[in-house]
């Protein structure tokens, strides 16, 4: 099965969990912004370490020249057939020669097409994650253009069994199938547009003054236009150290708070670099990260400190509502 790019988007690239096990030689780990809609998209389709196409702020349209199970998780970028929107968070059948349009974002930034199977595009060092900059993994090692074709491989034996369910409810004259249920709305996070981000105390935080303390906990930070994927630059009020420092390179994560000379608050994305030299003040909890990675240039975030077993539980939590939703389709597929 083949997917033609009639028009990429803005930056749609392929993307998986992340490419793990050679930071130390300098490789990033990349991946999915939004962790959590990459994996609910591809649960829904019956995939497990696939690719999903991230798309961000200005989606791209795709012409599906044969059958595919789809499922679109995130924020909401207008995806519709014809004049007929798609709906989200379910599994959705397209017939061949239907062509599916996004839109520009409405709620969050970044939207994630999973079909079943997943893209048939190789593993560089495990992983299909894009990363632009050195020219790898994905398609290509690059966003899409227009006139690209997406291959795909077969579906797996549970997404082949829901594409057969849902394709015996089908409506001959709708230009799609979608299931009538969806994930839970507890699993569906609510994107808005000024989150509050829960955050762990970073190694360096003593080390920045009481009033910086206190401004990073109690003041807004607007996300800077010159934010990407490697990082979100943040603007406000400036974060201080109460004297001078020079720090050897540490290793970073997803989500650390760094703060530069100019004390303007640095959070490390999907793209982040492997170690970085400014102080670490905080850590953003990671089952935090997905609104975080959905909130646009311009948006104000606000942080509130937890402490590490808050932050643990609810990644722990996170998981366990994804096996859960995994369990209950399969059983759904099989009944």
């Amino acid at each position: 099965m083949t997917i033609k790019v009639v028009k990429p988007g803005m930056l749609s690239q392929l993307q998986d969990r992340g490419r793990y096990g050679y930071q130390q030689y300098g490789v990033i780990v990349s991946g999915a912004m939004d962790s959590l809609a990459h994996q609910a998209a591809s649960l829904l389709v019956g995939n497990d370490g696939e690719a999903t196409l991230e798309m961000t702020m200005l989606g791209p349209t795709l012409h599906f020249e044969e059958e595919a199970l789809i499922a679109i998780c995130g924020g909401d970028l207008q995806a519709r057939i014809g004049d007929e929107p798609l709906p989200m968070w379910r599994p959705i059948v397209v017939p061949e020669d239907s062509t599916l349009v996004f839109g520009t974002a409405q709620v969050g930034c970044r939207a994630y097409l999973a079909v079943a199977g997943g893209f048939d595009v190789p593993q560089v060092m495990g992983s299909y994650a894009t990363y632009a900059r050195a020219g790898i993994g994905g398609y290509d090692g690059r966003a899409l253009r227009a006139g690209d074709r997406l291959a795909c491989k077969p579906p797996s034996a549970v997404g082949a069994r829901m594409l057969e369910r849902l394709r015996a409810t089908a409506d001959g004259a709708a230009p799609f199938t979608a299931a009538r249920w969806s994930l839970s709305r507890e699993m569906i996070p609510a994107y808005v547009e000024h989150p509050v981000i829960r955050i762990t105390a970073g190694p360096q935080l003593s080390l920045l003054g009481e009033e910086s303390q206190r401004a990073l906990l109690t003041e807004t930070y607007r996300i800077s236009p010159q934010s990407d994927r490697m990082g979100y630059r943040l603007e406000g009020v400036p974060l201080r150290l109460t004297a001078p420092l020079e720090m050897l390179s540490e290793p970073v994560a997803f989500g650390t708070v760094q703060v530069p000379p100019d004390g303007q608050p640095i959070v490390l994305m999907a793209d982040r670099q492997t170690t970085g030299g400014y102080p670490k003040a905080a850590q953003v909890v990671s089952a935090d990260l997905p609104l975080l990675a959905q909130a646009r240039a311009g948006s104000e975030i606000s942080f509130r400190m937890v402490d590490l077993q808050e932050a643990q539980e609810s990644l722990l939590l996170m998981e366990l509502s994804l096996g859960a939703a995994r369990q209950r389709i399969r059983m759904f597929v099989e009944d």
